[in-house]
């Protein structure tokens, strides 16, 4: 782990208790990265550690829910599940886990990386939406009760069918990559027209696990054919959910697809989600369940998976999986066009993750290391400079080389951006040509 979490002021969202708490849990995490450099402290930093951040986090979510009701804030029942869901089931968890493990290394990092890229993407997005300065992403998720029966039932039938026992480690998932993913998109409708949309993201070690263990493969990569079985297993699995809610029984399945990682992701981009479930199946991969009102992708040319086409269109995706080998970019900007528009200049021959604010960018880097960090040096909320400085915080990053984009080429505005050392700067004012020919060489020389 990094050494600092730097505090920026545009974490501050004008709330001056609110403000103050969250300047102290940076400060706490702090010391816990600081102390955790010493291998002999790290069990009696993180046993004292966890009860001093955890009783601090509480104070302050209470402090919140309490100012929030004060200012009729609307966003409030939602925003009170997503602090409940940290301190009843991740900070749990994380204790759970370093019981376990004895507090070995690798748990303990874990827990300052979730604590800490929760705290920096919960202060970016949701605590700067009270003000008004950005939208909840949550605002149509499903009533607790509803949302309680989706978890069990898919707890249940994890074990059932794979003798598993996953448990929800975050109940607002916003569809971050984790290790290699297989994502797979499946459209229900009934005879009124209304449409039910689920997309389930396997890791493929669980597929290797779980499915391929059933088919006794001897394989230690998905083929077409633990690929074809795991449609029928999601299938079946789906209709088991369904089961659990009456008011589903008339929907039959419509369409489903395989969708690339981009295509996925531009799914939680541009819709909210009604149900969005990670859950871990202890050290055997990870599984995530997400529902939407459909329509997220219907300007994607998105191949439709028929009887007739099935065993076609799952090696074109493997295929395309396989050569996807480049180097992994990830592409920061504000902008919905810059990141399309380097996107498709850029995804034939590099692994491309987008991400529209310095949270996310964080929050990405965190599951799927870049080779390359290209940076919209003017950002609102959180400019270029201060996610630079996150990333240059943090000791496992600090080496990912970073390029600048700029509209502004002036030589000031130069000057300020040469003096963070990047790995360079290039201008969107370039020809495409001219961007792909600088990150071409950019890579040569490395």
């Amino acid at each position: 782990m990094g050494r600092e979490l730097i505090w920026q002021d545009r974490f501050n969202i004008g709330v001056d208790a609110i403000d103050k708490e969250h300047k102290k849990l940076f400060s706490i995490m702090n010391k816990l990265l600081a102390f955790t450099e010493e291998e002999a402290k790290s069990q009696w930093v993180c046993e004292e550690g966890i009860k001093y951040f955890k009783g601090h986090a509480l104070k302050h979510f209470t402090e919140e829910e309490v100012y929030m009701a004060s200012i009729n804030y609307k966003g409030f029942d939602i925003h009170r599940r997503i602090h409940d869901s940290f301190r009843k089931k991740t900070l749990p968890a994380l204790e759970k886990e370093l019981r376990l493990t004895r507090y070995d290394p690798e748990s303990v990092k874990h827990f300052l990386a979730v604590c800490a890229g929760w705290l920096i993407g919960h202060t970016l997005t949701e605590d700067h939406a009270i003000t008004g300065k950005t939208i909840s992403k949550w605002e149509n998720l499903l009533p607790d009760e509803e949302q309680i029966a989706v978890k069990l039932t898919i707890t249940q039938l994890i074990y059932d069918l794979f003798r598993l026992k996953a448990q929800v480690i975050s109940e607002h998932y916003g569809g971050e990559k984790f290790g290699k993913g297989i994502y797979y998109r499946l459209l229900y409708g009934n005879k009124q027209g209304e449409h039910w949309e689920i997309l389930l993201v396997f890791e493929e070690k669980l597929l290797l696990g779980t499915v391929g263990k059933m088919m006794n493969s001897k394989s230690d990569k998905v083929n077409v054919m633990l690929m074809n079985a795991t449609r029928y297993t999601a299938q079946q699995f789906v209709f088991n959910i369904k089961e659990h809610f009456p008011s589903l029984e008339s929907y039959e399945l419509e369409e489903e697809n395989l969708l690339r990682y981009d295509q996925f992701q531009k799914i939680f981009s541009e819709a909210s989600p009604q149900c969005s479930l990670l859950f871990n199946t202890g050290g055997s991969g990870y599984f995530a369940y997400c529902m939407f009102v459909p329509n997220a992708i219907q300007n994607e040319v998105v191949p439709s998976i028929k009887t007739e086409n099935a065993i076609s269109e799952i090696k074109n995706y493997l295929k395309n999986k396989k050569e996807n080998k480049g180097k992994k970019i990830l592409l920061v900007d504000d902008s919905a066009v810059v990141l399309y528009s380097m996107k498709k200049l850029l995804k034939e021959d590099y692994e491309i993750t987008l991400a529209k604010s310095g949270g996310s960018a964080i929050r990405s880097i965190t599951l799927d290391r870049p080779d390359l960090i290209l940076l919209d040096y003017e950002m609102p909320v959180c400019d270029g400079k201060q996610v630079l400085e996150m990333i240059r915080a943090e000791k496992e990053f600090a080496d990912i080389p970073v390029i600048f984009l700029t509209g502004n080429v002036d030589k000031e505005r130069i000057e300020k951006v040469l003096a963070l050392r990047p790995a360079g700067y290039l201008s969107k004012s370039l020809k495409p040509f001219e961007v792909k020919k600088n990150i071409d060489q950019f890579f040569e020389k490395r």
